[in-house]
């Protein structure tokens, strides 16, 4: 009996052992399973941040190859001007420069593929910008980086390198190009500029668009042979011609005229040159644009149709003109916030209200639908002529430096990069016989631009443009950031791929070879060089004629233009020009008052009890106000001559003279204008830290 008990105690114990285990062994399960979703969770959040934090590393170190590069450009420019080397430009040395960088990237690192990539097929109509993808219950969110071509499904991740160093395009237009465009506007010359304005207009405005028309035309008989052959392997349509030959169109002569400022070229052909490069960008953006808008009624497209190009035709009118009144009027109010604030004691202010005022004009236009480049470009001449008088001299000085600076590292940058997308770009499209015509019509499109457009122009001007400055314009017709940036924008088709590949080997052998060979050019042509600008024409200024030539080639509608500025908008947007109650009636008196600032009161006030320090020499120093002049001699005593009260009459010609061709010299004390007496054979004295900005 006690044996049983003692059995079957044992076995009780043996079941509630197996039980307990069981009882542990599920409890076991079930925390592990509860603690399994934890866990996967934890492991992938630790791997998507090594992820990121390896993309972060890859973002640096991409970034860093560009700075190198412009460092190692800025190194190189330093050794050539101390060797004085001009066979090569910085704008030519920095593409150099990613070519060789884009050489490494491409065949020199191999970025090991990534096993976890799945590659999954569904038909859908259109690429869609953002994807939402489910796996196991958790939603991810993927963004469309690019088409890839079939043959490259496979190796997307040996790629990965090369995608990196690709920016978006809206990165140029957004960031790179408003600085390029409003330095060229705020840099420009007014005197040289207004001298050759109706030559210039010509160039930039008819001449790109018979360009433009001119190489779309041989293009597009390009493609038909090349379609007769078999070598197109895509469509191209005659708006893909014609949209090829307004990015092609645009100017971008920058090593030549850097080459021309360096060996003091003749200012006329400076002018032409640089103002013709100003506008034409402008041109060709809202050519293209227009281009690209032409939509006829019906199923096909690409048919002609009247309507579709008159209305093309009023789009690119009405972008234009839109673009042009947007940065006058961002240029007009940033004069008058500078004018009738005191924002000018507070150097740093000042400098960043005018900087966003500027850049914000590009995107202000880009949001409104018009072009930001003939925006920006307009309100930097806007400012340059009016707002820059009203800032403190330490601003002046600091945006001059800035827009400076940042012009030179963006197209620097836009140059390094193009040599980089030879090599990183991955849809290459470079067909020989499209390549060969597309030079061809690039040539006879300049030729066709510059010869016949000279040949009118001569016609009606006093100082004609020479047969060597034409040989000299044609040679000079080099494409650059403008032409990258149009081509770049939009590279989703087979026409644009070819036509971005294209563009490439166009702007590279014009700034290796035209660019690289503008001295020798200059020598085969017997243009001067060694000219000082500024002597030159102070002395063939002095002579009588060559003043009644300036007179007369200024056109009239500049004419009536300078009277309108210097009598009314002058004295409304800047403390400089005649006060408005020596121009406007008598009856405006009020209004006059109302609009002058209490700084051109001060301005006057300063100078009737401060003159005597400004007197340099015991002659006498002249206050021109439009029609009235005060005048202080030696002994402080105070005369002043002309009508009182004078009505809005207007700048004589002199005036107009005087300032077109003494306009960077004038001395400015406060904002108001100090004509000193001289001997008309030399240049008119000039202040550094006051100087009008025209």
């Amino acid at each position: 009996m006690g044996y049983k008990l003692t059995v079957n105690s044992a076995r009780r114990a043996t079941r509630t052992l197996w039980l307990l285990m069981l009882v542990s062994l599920s409890v076991c399960i079930c925390v592990c399973r509860a603690s399994s979703p934890e866990e996967d969770s934890a492991m992938e959040n630790i791997v998507t941040e090594k992820k990121a934090e390896e993309s972060h590393r890859q973002d640096s170190a991409d970034l860093l190859i560009f700075i190198m590069l412009l460092t190692l450009t800025i190194l190189t420019i330093w050794l050539f001007k101390h060797r004085r080397f001009r066979f090569l430009h910085e704008t030519g040395l920095a593409m150099i420069y990613g070519v060789l960088v884009g050489v490494v990237l491409r065949y020199g690192i191999h970025v090991p593929r990534d096993i976890s990539n799945v590659t999954l097929s569904c038909h859908v109509n259109a690429s869609p910008a953002t994807l939402l993808v489910n796996v196991s219950g958790k939603f991810y969110e993927y963004t469309l980086k690019g088409e890839i071509s079939a043959t490259e499904v496979d190796d997307v991740q040996d790629n990965e390198m090369l995608r990196k160093v690709t920016f978006d395009p809206e990165v140029f237009f957004n960031i790179l190009l408003p600085p390029i465009i409003f330095h060229a506007g705020y840099s420009l010359k007014r005197r040289h500029f207004f001298r050759n304005m109706g030559s210039i207009l010509a160039y930039a405005f008819l001449g790109t668009v018979i360009s433009c028309f001119i190489i779309g035309l041989l293009m597009y008989g390009c493609v038909m042979l090349m379609k007769q052959v078999g070598q197109l392997n895509g469509d191209f349509f005659f708006t893909d011609c014609l949209f090829f030959g307004a990015i092609v169109s645009a100017t971008d002569p920058v090593t030549v005229l850097a080459i021309f400022n360096e060996l003091q070229v003749d200012v006329d052909l400076y002018a032409l040159l640089f103002g013709e490069s100003v506008l034409n960008d402008a041109v060709a953006v809202v050519l293209s644009s227009s281009i690209v808008a032409y939509q006829p009624q019906g199923d096909n497209s690409h048919t002609f149709e009247v309507m579709a190009m008159l209305k093309s035709f009023g789009m690119f009118l009405g972008v234009f003109s839109g673009s042009f009144a947007l940065g006058v009027a961002t240029g007009v109010v940033t004069a008058l916030v500078t004018k009738f604030t005191k924002l000018r004691d507070f150097q740093l202010l000042e400098t960043a209200l005018f900087f966003l005022m500027s850049w914000s004009t590009f995107l202000l236009a880009e949001a409104c639908g018009f072009t930001g480049v003939v925006a920006v470009l307009f309100c930097g001449i806007t400012q340059a002529h009016y707002t820059f008088n009203n800032l403190s001299p330490e601003s002046q000085d600091r945006t001059k430096q800035l827009f400076e600076l940042l012009n030179f590292l963006a197209e620097n940058f836009i140059f390094s990069y193009m040599g980089l997308t030879l090599f990183t770009f991955q849809n290459h499209v470079f067909n020989p016989m499209f390549i060969v015509g597309a030079f061809l019509a690039v040539f006879l499109g300049r030729a066709a631009n510059i010869y016949p457009l000279s040949f009118l122009l001569n016609l009606g001007r006093r100082n004609k443009i020479r047969s060597n400055f034409q040989h000299m314009m044609m040679f000079a017709g080099l494409r650059g950031a403008m032409t990258f940036a149009l081509s770049i924008r939009d590279t989703a088709t087979y026409a644009r791929q070819m036509m971005f590949s294209t563009t490439l080997l166009v702007v590279f052998f014009t700034v290796w070879i035209c660019g690289g060979g503008t001295t020798q050019m200059l020598s085969c042509l017997h243009i001067r060089v060694g000219v000082d600008s500024d002597q030159d024409n102070s002395m063939s200024i002095a002579e009588g004629s060559e003043r009644r030539s300036t007179k007369q080639e200024s056109a009239w509608l500049f004419r009536i233009w300078y009277n309108f500025d210097h009598n009314y908008l002058k004295p409304i947007l800047t403390h400089s020009g005649p006060p408005l109650t020596a121009t406007l009636p008598a009856c405006c008196g009020p209004l006059a008052r109302c609009l002058t600032s209490p700084q051109a009161y001060e301005n006057e006030c300063q100078l009737k009890d401060d003159d005597s320090d400004l007197i340099l020499t015991d002659g006498d120093i002249s206050l021109t106000y439009g029609d009235i002049t005060v005048s202080t001699d030696a002994t402080g005593a105070h005369t002043s001559g002309g009508p009182a009260g004078a009505s809005a009459g207007g700048a004589t010609s002199e005036d107009l003279d005087r300032e077109l061709t003494y306009g960077d010299h004038e001395l400015v004390m406060r904002g108001t204008r100090l004509v000193l007496p001289m001997d008309d054979s030399e240049p008119p004295f000039t202040d550094p830290h006051h100087r009008l900005r025209m």
